[in-house]
């Protein structure tokens, strides 16, 4: 699971039925130096299926590759990345990497 920032979202005019009436979001995702506000290139945005209405500005958990689809099971949706929760806060004070 990652954080990313929601930087806007998809309008589609042709999509996979299952994906019928889903909102989907450019995200751009988050890096551990970036989640503590030091200055760092970030990588690409992603595409993330939303069923939460997270807008632009908002911090969300991205939930990807196979593990993004099983919220649908027993339905196929073709989902890479799924918006698995809005951040309300995020402190990562007692967050400490031993090399």
């Amino acid at each position: 699971m990652r954080i990313g920032n929601v930087v806007g979202t998809i309008t589609l005019n042709r999509q996979h039925p299952s994906m019928q009436g889903a909102r989907l979001l450019m995200v751009e995702p988050l890096s551990l130096a970036q989640l503590r506000g030091e200055k760092v290139l970030g990588p690409d945005t992603i595409v993330v299926y939303d069923q939460l209405g997270a807008a632009a500005g908002h911090r969300i958990m991205i939930s990807e590759g196979r593990e993004a689809a099983l919220p649908f099971a027993p339905a196929i949706k073709p989902v890479d990345a799924y918006n698995a929760g809005i951040l309300d806060r995020l402190d990562l004070s007692n967050f400490n990497i031993v090399p």
